[in-house]
């Protein structure tokens, strides 16, 4: 049993799974821990993951990355438009301001939207952990940004959905990095909390949270983001240096040339990764483009000179995390860096004077993320015992609903759920109504939010109210609301509370009229003693039913849709994996046939059966490069098994000549076996036993020089089958002799001595 935690980057993917013996992180199909986050739209088939990065370079314009940067987002977004201009797929306008991709695929244009792209890549990562495991799966924890909103929570997991999986939780990434490092935290101590710092530089973000661990329990105490800084605007920075650098020295313009562009922009991440280690480095590049081979250099110092703007952004997250959590930097324990864009010895020195100390790595910079999920996922599978830890989350926006009437206050700012309100959690609404109303949930600070995301969340519509007593001003409906475990706000349920009050019953009756759902009311009355009596309220709950429209989400008939347009598309990829398979096959069979017949089976086959198959080989051969280059599954399969028909005559041939050696060597063992069978039978039963060996022997020496007069390219008059079938004749005949079991033997192995434990009264 394994369960598994997937960390989504912008880049690249990495799949952990937590076994019985721990966290381990699964390899791709190239053996590789990470996967990129591609996918490509080829002419007739999707290659994803690593499989898609390798044709990003040849097909640029349907190759789809950094999908996660466009999960609900808005196509109008100046941000949004930034992305894209780096980005060389086509892209356009839904009718409600989201983004669509366009890519040439099955020779027409088809559009897709984010979540279906993300849901390609789920998909595809699925099967990957699915290979290494042997086994099917669905359950498992997705890593996500701390700044999503809940409309990208949704959709995320609306994507993890449409590829068959069944997220558990989304987990923010410094959560399950928090929790990959706490879980195994042994310097704990009941003395009090200690604060680590986590900062987590990825390919496009900053993120960074501080945490408060104690033996057994951890808690978020903030959250803190940059959406827009990541690894990729220091390489961002290197490409734009060097193509001013190239337009001046070599006249070309790279932003021109798409693929020219990609080339460089994947040699400025290597560069920056070189520089880390080192104090200058050389880029090389040959033919980028017009044909021109391009040298540049680059010291660290004038790297860091470009950088300095990004650099001074690093700090504000980690300023403002403090501040969130009230802590002053000297009660920071330490600081943990982790993603894939923390490596440069700038950021360590920047935050090593933010935090007045060294930032640590102890922690996989990669793969933490992924192995904190999958240790969460561990935790919520009732399959798993995992020691018990608690983990605290918190949310990173302030929350709040408002109703037709107005804000809901449930104190100040009209904030239901606060900025740092631990997840999960959940509110009871109480309204007095009675008939059909709407409740708003919005973001109550835009500042909060990553510039350029919307405000509202969704409209909540409670009712239609039924079995409401119109006039009955004691009804009231109470709305429970949650802020779930994924940061999705939900309403869970709503319920109309009428209260009605019956007529006076004496005490002495009343109180027989008890039950579970009454509530008492005792009424005083100072005229007679025995008058005293109570009225009975009795309290009547009714289901209201509720339901949601959330602000650019997915309906479910949409998100059905979505399902069965990827279960095609995945079937029509398997097909043509299969087509192709079956060619490889069925090329390999001509081209190791018309070797071995030269050789190996050169002197089984004659020479109007060699000249037959040598023909139908080349025929073959130039029908794959013809007219079968493009064909189906079948249509290969069925040229496979005609030249079976042909050739396999002569591989038998072949491969019996060595069968029958060894199973006349096997009869003769056999035979020489019952000969030597001792003393201990009686006379005439050894007589019988020498008979039979002597026939035996006598049938294989005949047949044998039949066949050694036969030549090799001809059908054997003595097939190793027929040799077997006569020793396990020879072999009942004997043991029937002895009077034993027929036991039954192989031929593959050296046969037992015959039983001869035999009393004498058996053949008196």
């Amino acid at each position: 049993m394994s369960v598994v935690g997937f960390d989504i980057g912008n880049e690249n993917c990495v799949i952990a799974v937590s076994r019985q013996r721990g966290i381990d992180v699964l390899l791709n199909e190239e053996s590789q821990r990470e996967t990129p986050a591609v996918i490509c739209f080829g002419e007739k088939q999707r290659f994803l993951g690593s499989a898609g990065a390798a044709s990003a370079t040849m097909n640029p314009r349907s190759t789809i990355s950094q999908v996660k940067r466009l999960i609900g987002r808005n196509y109008g977004d100046p941000d949004v438009q930034k992305d894209l201009e780096t980005l060389p797929f086509e892209t356009s306008p839904a009718l409600d301001g989201s983004i669509l991709v366009h890519v040439k695929y099955l020779g027409e244009t088809h559009t897709f939207t984010p979540v279906q792209i993300m849901a390609m890549l789920f998909a595809h990562l699925r099967d990957v952990a699915e290979k290494n495991l042997g086994a099917p799966f669905s359950d498992c924890v997705i890593g996500i940004p701390s700044y999503f909103t809940d409309l990208q929570r949704r959709l995320y997991s609306n994507a993890a959905a449409i590829a068959g999986l069944k997220p558990l939780r989304l987990m923010h990434d410094c959560t399950a990095t928090a929790l990959s490092y706490g879980i195994y935290k042994a310097d704990v101590s009941n003395k009090g909390p200690i604060y680590v710092a986590f900062v987590d530089i990825g390919h496009c973000d900053t993120q960074v949270s501080i945490v408060s661990f104690q033996p057994g329990h951890m808690s978020i105490m903030s959250h803190t983001f940059d959406s827009d800084l990541g690894g990729r605007d220091f390489d961002e920075l290197l490409f734009s240096h060097f193509v001013a650098e190239f337009k001046k020295n070599y006249d070309i313009d790279v932003n021109s040339n798409v693929k020219a562009s990609i080339r460089l922009r994947a040699a400025c991440e290597k560069l920056k990764n070189v520089l880390s280690a080192n104090l200058e480095a050389p880029l090389n590049i040959e033919c980028l483009m017009d044909e021109k081979d391009v040298k540049g250099f680059i010291k660290r110092e004038e790297f860091e000179k470009l950088a300095a703007g990004l650099l001074e952004r690093i700090s504000v997250p980690c300023t403002r995390a403090l501040a969130d959590a009230g802590l002053t930097v000297g009660r920071i324990h330490s600081v943990e860096l982790v993603g894939s864009g923390s490596r440069i010895p700038a950021i360590t020195r920047l935050l090593a004077s933010v935090f007045k100390k060294e930032p640590s790595r102890k922690l996989n910079a990669s793969e933490c993320v992924a192995r904190g999920c999958a240790l969460q996922c561990a935790m919520l599978s009732p399959d798993f015992r995992v020691r018990e830890y608690e983990v605290q989350d918190s949310s990173p926006f302030s929350i709040g609903f408002s109703s037709d009437a107005g804000p809901i206050s449930l104190g100040s700012n009209n904030v239901l759920f606060p900025k740092g309100q631990h997840i999960p959690s959940t509110k009871v609404l109480s309204f007095h109504r009675n008939s059909l109303f709407h409740l708003e949930a919005f973001y109550t600070n835009l500042d909060d939010l990553p510039p350029g995301m919307s405000s509202k969340i969704g409209c909540f519509t409670i009712g239609p109210v039924q079995g409401s007593n119109n006039s009955n001003s004691n009804a009231r409906i109470k709305v429970r609301v949650q802020l779930n475990l994924n940061g999705i706000v939900t309403v869970e349920s709503a319920t109309l509370v009428e209260d009605n009050v019956d007529e006076q019953i004496p005490t002495r009756d009343a109180t027989h009229s008890n039950t579970e759902n009454m509530e008492t009311e005792f009424v005083d009355s100072s005229h007679s003693k025995c008058d005293v009596s109570r009225k009975v309220r009795s309290t009547r709950r009714i289901d209201i039913p509720v339901s949601e429209h959330i602000y650019g989400g997915m309906t479910k008939a949409e998100l059905s849709e979505a399902q069965q347009r990827e279960l095609q598309l995945a079937q029509m990829d398997k097909n043509m994996e299969q087509a192709k398979n079956e060619k490889n096959a069925l090329e390999s069979y001509v081209y190791e046939m018309r070797n071995k017949l030269f050789n190996t089976y050169r002197s089984f086959a004659s020479d109007q059966e060699r000249e037959g198959i040598f023909s139908s080989l080349q025929q073959t051969e130039e029908w794959l490069y013809e007219d079968g280059d493009d064909e189906t599954e079948s249509a290969y399969a069925s040229k496979l098994d005609d030249l079976k028909k042909l050739v396999d005559p002569v591989i038998n041939r072949y491969e019996d000549e060595e069968a029958r050696a060894q199973a006349k060597k096997h009869l003769l063992k056999r035979i020489s076996d019952y000969r030597n069978s001792g003393d201990s039978i009686s006379p005439h039963v050894r007589a019988s036993i020498l008979e039979e060996c002597d026939r035996a022997e006598q049938w294989l020496t005949e047949t044998s020089q039949q066949q050694e007069l036969l030549p090799k390219n001809t059908d054997p008059l003595l097939w190793s089958s027929e040799i077997r079938t006569r020793e396990d004749d020879f072999d009942k005949t004997c043991q029937r002799i002895l009077g034993q079991p027929v036991s039954s033997h192989t031929h593959s192995g050296d046969s037992e001595e015959p039983n001869h434990h035999n009393s004498s009264d058996n053949h008196s």
